[in-house]
């Protein structure tokens, strides 16, 4: 970025573009995030109120786009950000796989599950977005299992969001295809009983809050919060266990600001940063932290295992696969 003087106009743009600008002197940390904007501007709030002498300078985009940009940069040979704060596993195992990552051996690490960090500390999960199913309250049937779907009754009933767009639906196809209950078949299964695949996450909602399809296949934050705010939807965490992505943190090997990025990540794995992450509405990672309203105890929820690098390895497979049974 300039250090020249911004006309008052730039300043506006860089504001609504979702850049915080740094005041001069301090230390800056430059993240990059899939967040939703409100969460990022929370998390970063909470972060400098613990650090104010850490300016820090955002940029929020999805999960695609943020890495198109990302990667066009690492191929200019620039690195911009110190730390990303990204939608899921996959994205962040493949950057540490092509060296654009470095570890570090966070202190909270110890409070968390093995299976939500990387071994040797190249990112970290910090919180649990679930996939699960939605229906509407006005349906006939709750469904409670995935196998349930698949049955003659739900028959052009279901949505679900396409892992050609969606991250977290991309991890679900491969958590789900490596669980022996399920396996490669259940997709398939899917599509024989002509279940609609169509963007994201919000649209499948959207299509069951309104009664379009009674049943879907969903993010779990989404029916959840809306179903507090009255929306005619409940929420089912299916009883052979949910996919989820874990939104994790990471320092980038080209990072200006190593330290400050080490604080990040010890902010957002502590307990504050944890409690945060529940009064947003999701679900925390933290084992000890307590999930927001209107979603179980921690120990209620079967979390399906994924193992990371087979998925990535699979991942054109799988949407090869995805494309031929439902169509890009």
């Amino acid at each position: 970025m300039s250090k020249r003087p911004l006309s008052a106009a730039l300043s506006a743009a860089v504001v609504l573009a979702g850049l915080a600008l740094p005041a001069l002197g301090n230390e800056k940390l430059v993240l990059y995030t899939s967040q939703p904007n409100s969460d990022a501007q929370q998390t970063v709030d909470a972060f400098q109120a613990t650090y104010p002498e850490i300016e820090v300078e955002w940029v929020r985009d999805g999960t695609t786009q943020l890495m198109t940009r990302l990667r066009s940069e690492l191929s200019a040979g620039v690195s911009n950000p110190d730390v990303l704060l990204i939608a899921d596993s996959m994205t962040l195992e493949s950057l540490k796989q092509e060296g654009h990552l470095q570890p570090y051996l966070s202190p909270e690490r110890e409070a968390y599950a093995a299976e939500l960090y990387e071994p040797e500390g190249y990112y970290y999960g910090t919180k649990l977005i679930t996939t699960g199913i939605v229906y509407n309250t006005g349906a006939e049937r709750q469904p409670q299992s995935w196998r349930e779907l698949t049955q003659p009754e739900y028959e052009g009933q279901v949505t679900m969001p396409s892992p050609l767009y969606s991250g977290a639906a991309l991890i679900h196809m491969a958590t789900l295809e490596a669980n022996p209950e399920l396996g490669e078949e259940y997709y398939a299964a899917l599509q024989a009983n002509r279940v609609e695949a169509q963007g994201g996450n919000g649209g499948v909602f959207n299509a069951v809050a309104s009664g379009t399809k009674p049943y879907g296949i969903v993010v779990d934050f989404l029916p959840i919060r809306e179903a507090a705010k009255g929306s005619p939807v409940a929420f089912v965490f299916p009883e052979e266990g949910v996919s989820a992505v874990t939104e994790p943190v990471a320092i980038m090997q080209g990072a200006r600001n190593v330290e400050a990025a080490q604080k990040f990540v010890d902010f957002v794995l502590s307990r504050e940063g944890q409690e945060l992450v529940s009064e947003q509405g999701y679900l925390p990672a933290h084992p000890e932290v307590a999930p927001p309203a209107g979603f179980p105890a921690r120990d209620d929820i079967a979390l399906m295992p994924l193992d990371v690098e087979s998925a990535l390895t699979r991942e054109a497979e799988l949407k090869q696969r995805f494309g031929d049974l439902f169509g890009s």
